[in-house]
This record gives structure tokens, C-alpha cells and sequence, in this order.
């Protein structure tokens, strides 16, 4: 751990008493979850987002989609909160931090934080296609990936039951966007962890911190489309970077 770096990011953050967290993929890649876009190792590196992650998709054929994610629940499910998750939990026990976060895994739930909101839905919530109905989660996850299998049928109209995730061409949830604008609004520091800032909307959000003259410190291992609103871009990850900040912090 480089101590100018850290001392630099203790600067920016003692004395902030409203903390706002905005956490992607990179966040829970130390847990071994994938992030979304890079060349190698990403996602959609070798999964065509157009076929797995789109409202278009799902319409025509919804087997191959709903099989993907119902496997990539189980290995989400399977994964542990990471340093990084449970210093942030724990930061927020003595501090007013409340965490946007754009991943669809519940990692920062399972680390103990209970301030999240999830701007591109979960894994693990499910709903109606037509009606909206919630359907519980029955654990069913498959260990291996397969093309393809029918999703349960909605028990009150019969239409098929879909993962609760923001597809492309689908709208975020409006309760759940403006509880993100609220808290860039109101916060008097901002973190920016592990995302790359390529995913509008949801990457415009630091904007109004930034307007309104509000701290903000990313932590990236390398250099992002948000960058430039930083006042300290911390080059680390989020499981090193932290537990090192809360430690200094002596919270």
C-alpha cells in the first residue's frame, strides 16, 4: 500500500459526515465475479450482450436468457463478500453512508450493509414479465451453463416469470434513480469504486457531485471515463484500498 496515496485519500475524506458510494463490476472482482467489459476476461467479452442482456431477447426466445442467469445467480450466490465489501459495512456502522451500487450480485447485503440501492436491479429478485408478480427464488441454480430452459410459469396470469435485472432498452427503476440523485446531491464526499463510467445513465450520477463542488475519490486500478471528476483518483482496488482508508480513518 503506497502511504502517500493513502494519506492523500485520508485528506479527502476525514470530517465527511455524508458519505455516497457508487460501486460496478470492479467492486466485487476480487470476490471472482467478472467484470462486464474487459477485453480477455469480461462478460460480454464472450457473451453478446444483444442475445442475453436485452428486453428485445427476452421477447423473442427467453429460455437461453433465463438458463444464463439463472446460473450466473448460482455463481454470484456462491461467491463471498470481499475486504472491500466488509469495510464499507463496517465504515457504515459509525459513519452516514448510504451505497449505489451498479452490480446485480448482493454482496455488499452479505458483508453487512444495509443502506444499498441497486440501480440495475438483482440476481436474486424475480418478477411476473406481464403482471409483476414477485416470484421467490427457489435456490434451483444450475452448476453448469446450459443453452436453454423454460422459466417458471407467474401463478396468478401464467406468463413467464423474469429475472429482475435492467436489460438494454428497459428504463431504471425511478424509485431507485432518484434515491441515487438524492444522495450524490446531499452528500459532502462521494467514492467512486471500481466502475468504468461507460453505462449512461447510471455514470452521470457523479456529475452532480462534481457540480456542486463535492469531494470525490475514486478508487480504480486504472484510469476511467470518471476520472477526470476526481479530486484524488486512488489507483488500487477496492479489497486493498478500503480496509487500508478505514483503518486511517480509526472508525
Amino acid at each position: 500500500m503506497d502511504t502517500e496515496d493513502l494519506n492523500s485519500a485520508l485528506a479527502l475524506v476525514r470530517g465527511a459526515r455524508r458519505i455516497e458510494v457508487f460501486t460496478g463490476a470492479g467492486m466485487s472482482a476480487e470476490s471472482g465475479l467478472e467484470t462486464y467489459r474487459d477485453e480477455r476476461t469480461g462478460v460480454w467479452s464472450t457473451v453478446d450482450p444483444r442475445a442475453m442482456a436485452s428486453i428485445s431477447a427476452w421477447a423473442r426466445d427467453p429460455e437461453p436468457m433465463w438458463a444464463w442467469y439463472r446460473w450466473r445467480a448460482g455463481i454470484a450466490a456462491r461467491a463471498e463478500p470481499n475486504a472491500g465489501h466488509r469495510a464499507l459495512a463496517h465504515w457504515a456502522d459509525r459513519a452516514d453512508l448510504h451505497i449505489t451500487t451498479q452490480n446485480i450480485d448482493d454482496l455488499h447485503e452479505r458483508a453487512g450493509s444495509v443502506d444499498v440501492t441497486h440501480l440495475h436491479g438483482s440476481l436474486f429478485d424475480y418478477r411476473c414479465t406481464i403482471c409483476s408478480k414477485p416470484w421467490r427464488d427457489d435456490g434451483n441454480y444450475p452448476a453448469e451453463p446450459v443453452p436453454g430452459f423454460a422459466p417458471p410459469a407467474c401463478p396468478l396470469c401464467e406468463n413467464p416469470v423474469r429475472p429482475g435485472v435492467v436489460w438494454f432498452g428497459e428504463n431504471l427503476p425511478q424509485r431507485e434513480w432518484e434515491m441515487a440523485e438524492d444522495g450524490m446531491g446531499e452528500a459532502d464526499l462521494v467514492l467512486i469504486i471500481g466502475t468504468s463510467g461507460v453505462v449512461q445513465p447510471a455514470a452521470s450520477l457523479p456529475e452532480i457531485a462534481h457540480a456542486a463542488g463535492t469531494p470525490i475519490l475514486e478508487i480504480s486500478p486504472a484510469r476511467t471515463q470518471l476520472s477526470r471528476l476526481a479530486s484524488f483518483s486512488w489507483r488500487a482496488t477496492a479489497a486493498g484500498a478500503l480496509p487500508a482508508l478505514v483503518v486511517g480513518l480509526g472508525v
